[in-house]
């Protein structure tokens, strides 16, 4: 903070005054020999988070006067012909400077690849060179450990491979945890109930997929869905609120002529910490309805997206690390062809999943399946047709949301009636 200050009353008097702490703080009042100011003409360059500066500019007034010229650098730049041969261009300089091994063009593809895959997005590249020149710099020394001059694509995976190896002790340890039983999560079968929710884990720099058992309830009631997550302060006002949405999309659906009366609860299953953000949400909307129509869905499934009132569903973040997440689980106990994931369609441009994932996809061991809406999810789910409402306000026999009205009706009714009944009960007492 005092080197704040006096950077600050530096730059304003254009000059350097040494002084002791104890002047600076005026916590002596005798005068002693001092230097005189050294004279001051610099110009200064800030560099760092963007968190940071918010911070200066709302809460020091004097740091926007001092620094008056902004500049706010992307992490991420476009990738298109002429920013990948600039890229090339980069990696070869970052090559030259570290007196590194030619990298071939089957290990400047690969990195190329993997720099896409650090933006989160297939039309961006990472900006990152600090990154860059760590994996350059591995991968150069995995290739000269085999005595090979020049670097491969090999080379480059296996360093990407070892910086993940380094990392994933927790990853490793949650999934030996699935694997034997002590984490209850289903790849097979199917449940009334019962959904495998996805969710990212952040530790440094390091993320991890994890997924996560999302169980409902629902009863007789006056149209509450509880968030168990929050009742217990363990949910955040994200995640809070996607689960408010449930109850909206409900009312909207199916019961727009008589009241929701049920009461619900949803919970993530053997979660200890805290749980934020609303990417869940539509899983959660999926087992209820699940839970409302007392239809199983199968459990080879995992699913990842928010939900908006109108059955939308929409983009998250970390999808690359979900998707890997419930792959790793299905691979360890045996890929089948059936397992998958549900993903928002908003999101197929942000995929970059590892090699292992693609590598099954293409030899249909496993499957993504990006959706739109809640009926799209539905029929993957269940595999029964979802139907759409009809003129009459109702839904066709034999479909998901036939069966979801037809509980909703059921309990207004009994609602209704159990309300007769106090009515004319209370009656009888007064007469």
């Amino acid at each position: 903070m005092l080197a704040w200050e006096g950077l600050k009353q530096a730059l304003r008097s254009r000059e350097i005054r040494i002084e002791t702490m104890a002047h600076a703080l005026s916590l002596l009042s005798t005068q002693t020999l001092e230097p005189e100011p050294i004279p001051l003409d610099v110009k200064v360059v800030l560099v760092g988070e963007r968190q940071f500066y918010y911070l200066l500019s709302q809460y020091d007034p004097e740091f926007r006067e001092l620094f008056k010229v902004a500049a706010d650098f992307d992490e991420r730049i476009d990738r298109s012909p002429d920013t990948l041969r600039q890229y090339a261009e980069l990696v070869g300089s970052v090559i030259d400077r570290e007196k590194l091994h030619a990298f071939d063009r089957t290990a400047v593809a690969r990195v190329m690849e993997h720099s896409t895959r650090l933006a989160s997005h297939q039309n961006k590249l990472s900006a990152n060179i600090s990154d860059l020149a760590d994996l350059l710099r591995e991968a150069d020394h995995l290739a000269a450990q085999d005595g090979r001059e020049i670097v491969a694509a090999d080379d480059v995976d296996r360093a990407i491979d070892a910086q993940i190896h380094r990392s994933d002790r927790i990853s490793e340890r949650l999934q030996d945890e699935i694997l034997d039983g002590t984490i209850l999560i289903e790849t097979d079968d199917e449940k009334i109930a019962q959904i495998n929710g996805l969710s990212v884990m952040m530790l440094g720099g390091f993320s991890f997929g994890k997924p996560s058992k999302i169980s409902a309830r629902v009863r007789l009631g006056r149209g509450d869905v509880v968030d168990i997550e929050r009742e217990v302060a363990l949910g955040g006002p994200l995640h809070s609120k996607g689960v408010m949405i449930l109850a909206g999309y409900l009312s909207s659906h199916y019961a727009t002529d008589r009241p929701l009366s049920l009461n619900a609860s949803l919970v993530f299953e053997q979660s200890y910490g805290g749980v934020e953000g609303d990417s869940a949400s539509s899983a959660e909307l999926y087992c209820l309805l699940s839970a409302i129509a007392e239809i199983p869905i199968a459990q080879r499934f995992a699913v990842t997206g928010s939900v908006n009132q109108a059955g939308e569903v929409q983009a998250i973040g970390g999808v690359n690390d979900k998707i890997e997440g419930f792959f790793d689980v299905c691979a360890a106990r045996g890929l089948t062809g059936e397992q998958g994931v549900l993903i928002p369609q908003s999101n197929v441009k942000h995929l970059m999943l590892h090699r292992r994932v693609r590598d099954a996809i293409e030899a249909k061991k496993f499957n993504v399946y990006p959706v739109e809406t809640i009926d799209q999810g539905i029929e993957i789910l269940t595999g029964m047709s979802a139907g759409q409402i009809q003129p009459d306000g109702t839904f066709p026999d034999g479909t998901f949301n036939r069966a979801v009205a037809d509980r909703l009706r059921e309990f207004a009714e009994i609602r209704a009636k159990f309300g007769r009944d106090r009515h004319d009960g209370n009656e009888e007492a007064t007469a």
